[in-house]
C-alpha cells in the first residue's frame, strides 16, 4: 500500500522498519521538528527522521499540522491508502483523519480503553498493573476513542521499568501494524468500539510527579512509581533541604517504629519509612550538584544519622 508514516521518537521507529521490510511504499514520513538535546542543547533529530533518510525516504517536519495549507495539498497529493500514526506528538487534524482510504491507524502502548493519553506506558508500571499491551485502532477526533482494530498483551515483570517496556512493547508493535494493515486491506478485520465506560486516563508527565510522597504512599507504590517513572521524572525527595535524586531503590523489611520519611542506617545501607509502616532500601543516591553514588559510597562523604527525616525542609515545615 502507499502509506504515510506519522511518528517521532525511538518507540516508533521499529513500526517504520517494518512498514518498509513488508514491501510497502512509504510515500513520505513526517516527524516533529528537530529539538535542541543535552547539556549541550546541540540540534538534534528525532529517531524516526534518522531511521527514514537512512532509508533514503522522503521527510517534513511541520511545526504545525492543522491550518498547514502546503502540508495539507502535500498529503492530498500523495493519497496514501492509510496514514499510520505510531507516538507523533501531535492531534490528528479532522482533514487528516478523512484523507486515505482506509484511515488513520494508530499504535498505542496499552490496553485501550485503558490509559488513553500521552503517557500509557509509564501510568501502567507506576500504577503496579502486572499485564499491558499495545493497540491499533482508527483515530478519530477524540483522545484516544477511536475504535479497536488488534490488540495483544504482554506480563509487566516485578522489577521491570517503563523504559525496559517501551522496548518491549516497540517490538511487539511493528508486527502488530503490519497485521492490521493487511487485514484491513483485506476486510478481514472489524474495528471495535471501545467501552468508554472502562476508561482511564495516563496524562503527560510532570516533574512533580516524581516526588516521593512519603507520608501518602506505601513503599511498594513508591517503588511502583519509580519503575514506570524511568528515566523521567525518576523519584526525587530532598534531604535537609538539598534535592536528593533516588536513581535505584528496593523494597525493605526493618524492624521497629518509625515515621514516614525517617531514615534508618544498617551498616552500609540505607532505609527509608513509608506509609503503613513499609519501608525501602535506597541503593543509589545522588545529593544535588553531587555525583551519582551507591550508597555505601554515598554514606563514606555524607554523614547520616538514624532519624533523619527525608522530604521535609531544616526545621518543622514539611515540604
Amino acid at each position: 500500500m502507499k502509506l504515510v508514516f506519522c511518528g517521532t521518537p525511538a518507540f516508533a521507529v521499529p513500526t517504520l522498519e517494518a512498514l518498509v521490510a513488508a514491501g510497502h511504499a512509504i510515500a513520505l514520513v513526517v516527524s516533529q521538528p528537530d529539538r535542541p538535546v543535552g547539556r549541550a542543547q546541540q540540534l538534534t533529530a528525532p529517531p524516526v527522521k534518522q531511521t527514514a533518510l537512512t532509508a533514503g525516504l522522503a521527510v517534513v517536519q511541520p511545526e504545525k499540522i492543522r491550518n498547514n495549507a502546503e502540508f495539507r495539498a502535500q498529503l492530498e497529493a500523495i493519497a496514501p491508502d492509510a496514514i499510520v500514526v505510531v507516538a507523533y506528538g501531535r492531534i490528528i487534524p479532522p482533514w487528516m483523519l478523512a484523507l486515505p482510504r482506509l484511515g488513520c491507524i494508530n499504535l498505542h502502548g496499552s490496553l485501550l480503553p485503558k490509559y488513553r493519553g500521552a503517557a500509557p506506558i509509564q501510568w501502567s508500571v507506576a500504577m503496579g498493573d502486572a499485564v499491558t499491551g499495545n493497540t491499533t485502532m482508527l483515530l478519530e477526533e477524540g483522545l484516544d476513542t477511536g475504535p479497536i482494530l488488534l490488540q495483544q498483551t504482554v506480563e509487566i515483570a516485578a522489577n521491570q521499568t517503563a523504559a525496559d517496556l517501551f522496548d518491549v512493547l516497540a517490538a511487539m508493535g511493528a508486527p502488530l501494524m503490519v497485521e492490521t494493515l493487511a487485514g484491513l486491506d483485506a476486510g478481514t478485520i472489524s474495528p471495535r468500539p471501545q467501552n468508554h465506560e472502562g476508561a482511564t486516563f495516563a496524562p503527560i508527565l510532570n516533574r512533580e510527579d516524581g516526588r516521593m510522597d512519603f507520608w501518602r504512599r506505601s513503599a511498594h507504590e513508591l517503588f511502583n512509581r519509580w519503575r514506570g517513572f524511568q528515566p523521567w521524572p525518576g523519584a526525587f525527595t530532598t534531604l535537609e533541604g538539598k534535592k536528593l535524586i533516588v536513581h535505584r531503590m528496593a523494597l525493605g523489611a526493618v524492624g521497629g517504629l518509625a515515621q514516614p520519611g525517617e531514615l534508618k542506617g544498617e551498616g552500609q545501607r540505607i532505609f527509608v519509612a513509608c506509609a503503613g509502616a513499609t519501608w525501602l532500601e535506597l541503593l543509589e543516591l545522588q545529593l544535588e550538584g553531587k555525583k551519582r553514588l551507591r550508597t555505601a559510597e554515598f554514606l563514606r562523604g555524607n554523614a547520616l544519622h538514624s532519624g533523619v527525616l527525608l522530604g521535609v525542609t531544616p526545621g518543622p515545615a514539611a515540604l
